[in-house]
């Protein structure tokens, strides 16, 4: 879509309502310098951007804590909801509940943080208690340290000991020492003990003890470890009660999880306002917007902005470095979001989507190439948008899948494949026949009974044929993509590019097609393809060196163009995989066929038949409708678009409402 710049010069006064309309519509992306023109100013509302995004930030860890503590009650498919529609005056109501609501999202927070501190010193107390547990009979405090005449030791060994055993330790390492000693628990590596000494030995008994590894306990209380462990357990009952009210309270709010969603994207919508405030340059009484927009919607904008402010309007024809806008009818339209994957068109670039919609539907169809697979999709699509109305960008994801669906339902009649051989497969079992789905088109003679009246390409049977197909298919799609370089070369005026790099390879490609041809049908154009393939290698030999210096380098130059060739060789082979995966998608589903039916017609058979066939074709759908979505890119990617695009172009991206939640209704 063509784009064009604009400028609007408007009155100062005028810039929140203009700037609210411009959001409203979408019609422009706003540009945004890093410094303002001589003679202007910008104005910094910085400080308020940030209220905004702090409040955004807020509630999103708000509708967190929210989903954790009370977990909004959304089917699988609630992702393919689209945004909750809203009247234009209900952002008025929104704005005037925004300073209730981001006190709610404030308490909220707050009593998430009550109950990660409760947790946090939970453990705490948890490990107080597991230090104590070993202490409990000591009938005095643990920071106990001695009387007037005597010394205490409170501490543990990180080792066992018998009281025997330590005595004669603490003997050995000093025999002048004097001690009691009382072991409280033992155990393989640690020996908890409390040691008395005089007081006039306390450094000699300090010195023994420490020769041993002994420790003080690590938190030392000046209550009996009895009492501080019945001390420890009533504030975590407490700590427990507290959390269990504060997530009780948390859970209260659910019922505001709506009126947050819509307030966090008020405070978007704010944002994103102020953020191009920062960027637009202000005098006393006027202010610029400068931007692009698309050459068709000029005529809206203008009209828009006479209405709503006192300004001027001018359009300009826009650079090579304008941004791109696709535009495609509804066919090509649901393809966009795959070309955009891979880049968007370049200054130099055609739009691909309807060549790309069209063989990204034809190809994923062949892959998958099962009728029964093909009308699930298409009603399952179909249903989803009936149903959810979901927003553009999903709605298209859906359309795209639905366009496949059908081109899997032709595929799957051409191979003859409903859900496999599913329908011959259930006549045989339960009428004891040997009927057939459809009789393949090398062996139309086959006597057995067919379901389907019309003759099919059997990927097992008909392997060779198709493999021809498919390789016809990728060199049309090649030639195209070909065709598509021409087209630029041509609108660039490289006229050489066109007809000596571009067209002599499409021609020769034609004349091996023609060649490969006449193997089948005529002599003739055996002669035929023959005669064009070799013109164009000579044709080739004589141009593509023309960049080169000299005659010799020249010939080097154009003589070695033609080993390109294998290159072409290998992208025509990469089209083998539509065999491939048509051929696996029938194959699985036939086996899976074969499993469910292998019970006989008795009831254990039937329900045996019922699970075998849902669950097979259910993860034959799920592996082989990835793989041709996947394979199918691929084809697109790096066989056709290798060709001729080469993308790098900026998307259009216009100052709108960007809201995750909610939407305005279109027809207001």
């Amino acid at each position: 879509m063509k784009m064009k710049t604009v400028r609007i010069i408007a009155l100062r006064q005028d810039r929140k309502r203009l700037l609210e309309h411009l959001q409203d519509s979408g019609l422009v992306q706003i540009a945004k310098s890093e410094s303002s023109r001589k003679g202007f100013d910008r104005v910094n509302v910085s400080s308020q951007m940030q209220v905004f995004e702090r409040n955004v930030e807020l509630t999103e860890q708000a509708l967190k804590i929210l989903d954790n503590a009370s977990p909004e009650k959304a089917g699988m498919l609630a992702s393919f909801k689209g945004r909750r529609e809203i009247d234009p005056d209900e952002i008025g109501v929104i704005a005037s509940k925004a300073k209730k609501v981001i006190e709610a999202c404030t308490r909220i927070v707050e009593l998430d943080k009550k109950c990660s501190d409760n947790a946090a010193e939970q453990i705490r107390i948890k490990t107080q208690l597991a230090q104590l547990e070993s202490w409990q009979s000591l009938d005095i405090p643990l920071n106990t340290t001695g009387t007037k005449s005597t010394a205490v030791f409170i501490g543990s060994f990180p080792q066992q000991f018998s009281e025997e055993e330590l005595k004669v330790a603490l003997a050995s390492e000093n025999p002048k020492l004097e001690f009691e000693l009382e072991i409280q628990h033992s155990e393989p590596n640690a020996t908890n003990v409390v040691v008395f000494a005089p007081k006039s030995q306390k450094a000699m008994a300090e010195d023994a003890l420490r020769a041993l590894g002994f420790a003080r306990p690590m938190s030392p209380t000046h209550k009996i470890p009895k009492e501080k462990a019945e001390l420890l357990r009533s504030q975590r009952q407490k700590l427990s009660d507290e959390t269990m009210q504060a997530k009780e309270e948390i859970a209260k709010f659910a019922e505001m999880r709506e009126e947050i969603k819509s307030t966090q994207d008020y405070f978007r919508i704010r944002s994103d306002k102020y953020n191009v405030i920062n960027h637009l340059d202000h005098s006393r009484h006027v202010f610029i917007i400068e931007g692009y927009i698309p050459e068709e919607d000029c005529e809206k904008l203008e009209t828009l902005c006479n209405r709503v402010a006192t300004c001027t309007v001018e359009f300009n024809d826009a650079g090579e470095d304008a941004p791109v806008k696709l535009k495609n009818n509804k066919f090509a339209e649901p393809a966009q979001g795959i070309l955009t994957m891979y880049a968007s068109p370049g200054k130099t670039d055609i739009d691909p989507t309807p060549l790309l919609a069209f063989f990204f539907y034809f190809f994923f169809g062949m892959m998958f190439s099962d009728a029964g697979y093909g009308v699930l999709m298409i009603i399952a699509t179909g249903l989803m948008i009936k149903i959810f109305k979901p927003d553009k960008k999903m709605r298209n994801n859906l359309k795209l899948f639905q366009y496949c669906g059908v081109s899997t339902t032709f595929w799957g009649l051409v191979f003859g494949s409903i859900f496999g051989d599913a329908p011959a497969a259930i006549y045989n079992m339960f009428t004891g026949s040997n009927a057939v789905m459809a009789h393949s088109i090398s062996n139309m003679s086959d006597p057995t009974p067919a379901l389907l009246p019309w003759p099919t390409i059997d990927p097992q049977k008909d392997a060779l044929t198709l493999m021809i197909i498919s390789i016809a298919f990728g060199l049309v799609h090649i030639l195209v993509g070909m065709g598509c370089k021409f087209a630029v070369c041509i609108k660039q005026k490289d006229y050489a590019g066109a007809f000596f790099d571009t067209g002599l390879w499409m021609l020769m490609l034609i004349g091996f097609a023609v060649l490969a041809a006449g193997m089948i049908v005529s002599p003739i154009l055996i002669t035929v393809g023959a005669v064009i393939a070799i013109a164009c290698a000579v044709g080739l030999i004589l141009t593509q060196g023309r960049g080169k210096k000299g005659i010799v380098g020249k010939a080097i130059g154009g003589v070695a163009s033609l080993y390109d060739i294998t290159s072409y060789i290998s992208d025509l082979l990469s089209y083998s995989r539509l065999l491939a995966l048509g051929l696996t998608t029938g194959v699985m589903a036939q086996v899976f066929n074969m499993l469910a039916t292998m019970m006989g017609t008795s009831i254990a058979g039937f329900i045996f038949f019922i699970l075998i066939f849902l669950v097979g074709h259910l993860i034959n759908i799920g592996l082989n409708a990835l793989g041709a979505y996947v394979h199918t890119m691929r084809l697109q990617y790096v066989e056709m678009f290798s060709k001729f695009y080469e993308g790098g172009g900026k998307e259009f991206e216009p100052f709108t409402l960007n809201s995750k939640y909610i939407k305005i209704q279109e027809d207001k």
